[in-house]
């Protein structure tokens, strides 16, 4: 069993929380750490402590621990190897993430899979602007593998007015983040490295660490965001290639770095030479108090700490948009890596990108006013509808993350997707398998939309509380999760 770091007993005292309950004191503890596994809090392929020194921690018998631990071995949420120690695992019927469904939704169908809003109404007059301004490019090839000057321009002129001074030789424009991020991981991986991620985190990261080769160890997310202290260890422990990151409005939980944690990220980054990718996609989507400040900094770690942007959450899908701030060597050899597979992004698209960057306030305002107002709709239809399901009202981002107690997400969208509804359930944001209690809840489509949306979950709801299915017989292909 390979396992990608150690949890001390005092940490998994604070994890666990108040596990007491009436009857078996083993039995409490077991069902403690399944949570705590099953939710991510406790990463897989993680070695707990010993059972007496887990004993001493808790103040109880070593008997209760070794029982507790037993049940889990039975159960398949540990295996013990002599020498190894006891590491966390999921049962061979739970294990894995479900696989990709590219199948296009009926158009009876609601599909709430992909966290993107429509376009907001001042994005036709920015592509009027960008046709005027084509004309002088037709007399180029038209590739630009680097990106056209004035997009280059606009992006750096952006992170230098967040407080991250930047010039244009270090920004390279990409078709998207999704593709950013697949250059950066398929330059710095290859097979058998180590990408730290987030836990849960955008599918699609993980997707493209393993097409790269790379082998995903997670790093949890709690409820007041990253487990900074675990991510210390961890990189410490498995000196990872690149450390993947969502430091703003993050998806799926819509936590966000404090300024005290971006440091810390920083300083980690320069101690361990590691390097952290920052995907910045959601980043102007902040819906309550000030924008949070960038994890660049002042800009001196660009080596070490490499930021992807992106159009397309912040405008519109449909402008597939992203960039990469780094260092200049670094860009140049980015671009290099392009050539294999494109020989640059379309200049018209640049050239509205261009524009919105320079001077697109009023449709971010517009978008802006827009998920307010879905994300307080959204809160009270669930309120109404389904009142016993927690979350947290996030701040910005697009969607809630939404705690439905009990491990039967996948049953809850198999069943919604027969009544017309398609979502993502909580483990395509996994890297194993965690995450059968959450469903992530976009609140990206109009008043009808998500009337339509809550009205179909609660009905799924009713249905799984009257016979709810096992994991294994609830899951299914998850849809292409944006």
């Amino acid at each position: 069993m390979l396992t990608d770091r150690r949890i001390g007993a005092p940490r998994l005292v604070a994890l666990l929380g108040a596990w007491r309950r009436d009857g078996a004191a083993y039995g409490a503890l077991a069902d403690a750490l399944r949570a705590a596994i099953l939710s991510g809090a406790v990463p897989l392929r993680t070695t707990l402590p010993g059972e007496r020194e887990l004993a001493d921690a808790l103040a109880v018998s070593r008997t209760t621990t070794a029982s507790a631990y037993d049940v889990l071995r039975t159960e398949g949420y540990l295996v013990s190897r002599r020498g190894s120690g006891t590491v966390t695992t999921l049962p061979a019927r739970a294990a894995g993430r479900p696989r990709a469904d590219t199948t296009p939704a009926d158009e009876d169908v609601l599909d709430l899979s992909i966290a993107a809003p429509p376009a907001p109404t001042r994005l036709h007059a920015a592509y009027l602007a960008a046709l005027d301004a084509l004309p002088r490019h037709l007399a180029t090839t038209g590739y630009t593998p680097l990106g056209v000057p004035e997009l280059r321009e606009a992006i750096a002129d952006r992170y230098t007015r967040r407080g991250t001074p930047t010039t244009p030789d270090q920004v390279l424009v990409t078709t998207g983040a999704q593709h950013a991020i697949h250059l950066l991981l398929a330059a710095h991986c290859g097979p058998g490295d180590r990408v730290v991620v987030e836990h849960p985190t955008y599918p699609r990261a993980i997707d493209a660490a393993r097409a790269a080769g790379g082998r995903p160890v997670p790093v949890p997310v709690h409820a007041d965001g990253l487990d900074l202290d675990l991510l210390d260890s961890t990189v410490r422990q498995v000196s990872p290639r690149v450390a993947y990151l969502i430091p703003d409005h993050h998806n799926p939980t819509g936590t966000s770095l404090s300024a005290e944690a971006r440091d810390r990220v920083r300083a980690l980054a320069r101690r361990t030479r590691t390097l952290v990718v920052a995907d910045e996609a959601l980043t102007d989507l902040t819906l309550d108090g000030p924008p949070p400040a960038p994890l660049t900094g002042d800009g001196r770690d660009a080596g070490l700490v490499v930021t992807v942007g992106s159009a397309s959450k912040s405008f519109w899908g449909g402008l597939r948009i992203g960039w990469v701030r780094a260092d200049p060597e670094l860009v140049a050899r980015l671009a290099a890596e392009r050539s294999h597979v494109d020989l640059g992004t379309p200049v018209l698209e640049q050239l509205v990108a261009a524009r919105l960057l320079l001077d697109g306030a009023d449709a971010l305002d517009e978008r802006r006013a827009f998920l307010r107002s879905q994300r307080e709709l959204l809160r009270g239809l669930l309120a109404e509808r389904l009142p016993d399901w927690r979350f947290a009202v996030p701040p910005g981002g697009l969607a809630l993350w939404v705690d439905l107690g009990a491990p039967v997400s996948s049953a809850v969208v198999a069943l919604c997707a027969r009544l017309g509804l398609r979502l993502a359930a909580g483990p395509a944001f996994g890297v194993d398998g965690s995450f059968e209690r959450y469903l992530r809840l976009p609140y990206t489509a109009d008043d009808d939309a998500l009337g339509r949306a809550v009205a179909i979950l609660a009905d799924a709801w009713t249905a799984v509380a009257r016979t709810p299915p096992s994991t294994a017989d609830a899951r299914l292909p998850y849809a292409a999760v944006v």
